[in-house]
C-alpha cells in the first residue's frame, strides 16, 4: 500500500474531504543542491494542499489527521492506462501511415492525430472505474485531534 498524510477538511454524510500535501523526497537527498529535479521542485507553484474525497466509516471532525492508502497494483494499473495508452494509438498510427507509404509530414500527423485520440480515449472510459473500491484511497489510520487546528 502507498501511503500519504493528510487532514480532514470537511465531513459530508458519505464520506469527509481530505486535503493532502505533495511530497518529494528532494528534502533528505544528499545531492539536492546540485539536482536539476530538486531546483525545479523549490520553483514549483504548485504548493497548495490536493483534496480528494474518502469514504470511511470512522467518526473523524473536522481538523483530524488521517493516513490514506491505496494498493501498489492499482496505482501501476492506472499509471499504465493514463501514460501508455495514448503512446501505444500514437505509435499504431505512425506505424500505419509509415505501411501505407505516406512522406514524412503525413506521419508526424496521423502519430500527434493517434496520441490525442488515444488521451481522448482514455478520458472517456477513464469514469468507468472511478467507482471501483479498488481505485479508491481509503483511510487506513486517524489521529483524533483533542482541538481540532488545521495545519496545511
Amino acid at each position: 500500500m502507498i501511503e500519504e498524510p493528510g487532514v480532514v477538511v470537511a465531513i459530508e454524510t458519505d464520506g469527509v474531504w481530505v486535503a493532502t500535501q505533495r511530497q518529494t523526497t528532494c528534502g533528505s537527498c544528499s545531492a539536492k543542491a546540485a539536482c536539476g529535479q530538486g531546483i525545479l521542485n523549490a520553483l514549483s507553484a504548485d504548493k497548495k494542499p490536493h483534496t480528494i474525497k474518502v469514504q470511511s466509516d470512522l467518526h473523524l471532525r473536522v481538523g483530524d489527521q488521517v493516513t490514506l492508502a491505496i494498493s501498489e497494483q492499482s496505482l501501476v494499473r492506472s499509471a499504465m492506462f493514463v501514460y501508455m495508452l495514448p503512446l501505444l494509438f500514437m505509435f499504431i498510427a505512425a506505424l500505419a501511415a509509415n505501411t501505407l507509404s505516406l512522406s514524412e509530414p503525413w506521419i508526424i500527423l496521423a502519430a500527434a492525430l493517434g496520441f490525442f485520440g488515444g488521451a481522448v480515449w482514455v478520458r472517456r472510459y477513464s469514469h468507468r472505474y472511478f467507482d471501483e473500491a479498488a481505485m479508491q484511497p481509503q483511510v487506513v489510520r486517524a489521529q483524533i485531534a483533542l482541538n481540532p487546528a488545521l495545519e496545511i
